[in-house]
């Protein structure tokens, strides 16, 4: 299978940031859409981006997977507004998700591999890695090579303010360019997959 590069078939005239109101939908639904989406840091080194190919939805105290069922302050935002950042650590790393659900719901989506797009050379210093493929391959991955940590939680991702926010450039995926499998490295999971990724493309952490 040829390698799928989507930033080949951005149309960067057509760049805008996602409103709000794009993250108030279902959240598997959120998920789906947000792949070939654009994720931005603006940083002191310039601007660093990629494409979003991989993700997985995340709903409420329903989901046994779900950071809900742990209760406190990520309980409180992932019911919360929708469109702001919940960042959260694990093994050392931190995971980004956005929230995204309907009304009175819960849910988020996270952020599993970009494309990286720009800011390269910025993402290996911060990654200490030189191959491509490896520079935001994974959760922990992207949000080392994008400098995000939890300063950025509970930031809304709508605007531009806080640097860092998603945009839409253009690129338009098919039905069939869009794989789903069930999420990875969670003790138990729902009966219906809901890891979204982009077919073909060399920057999914794992094999659906």
């Amino acid at each position: 299978m040829a390698e799928l590069l989507l930033k080949e078939r951005i149309k960067s005239w057509r760049a805008s940031i996602l409103p709000k109101s794009f993250y108030l939908r279902r959240t598997d639904k959120v998920a789906e859409k947000l792949l070939g989406k654009v994720l931005v840091r603006m940083t002191p080194e310039g601007v660093i981006s990629g494409l979003i190919v991989e993700v997985e939805a995340y709903f409420g105290s329903e989901d046994p997977a779900s950071r809900a069922r742990k209760g406190g302050d990520l309980r409180r935002t992932l019911y919360g507004d929708v469109g702001l950042a919940l960042v959260y650590g694990i093994h050392r790393q931190w995971m980004l998700n956005v929230v995204a659900h309907t009304e009175d719901e819960g849910g988020a989506v996270l952020f599993r591999s970009l494309e990286p797009l720009e800011g390269l050379e910025t993402m290996r210093e911060f990654r200490r890695v030189f191959k491509d493929e490896l520079l935001t391959t994974g959760p922990g991955r992207l949000t080392k090579a994008l400098g995000i940590n939890k300063s950025f939680h509970k930031k809304p991702l709508y605007v531009r303010d806080h640097g860092l926010w998603i945009e839409d450039r253009g690129v338009k995926l098919r039905e069939d360019e869009v794989i789903r499998g069930f999420r990875v490295g969670v003790s138990e999971d729902l009966p219906t997959p809901y890891r979204f990724g982009v077919k073909g493309s060399p920057f999914i952490s794992r094999k659906f």
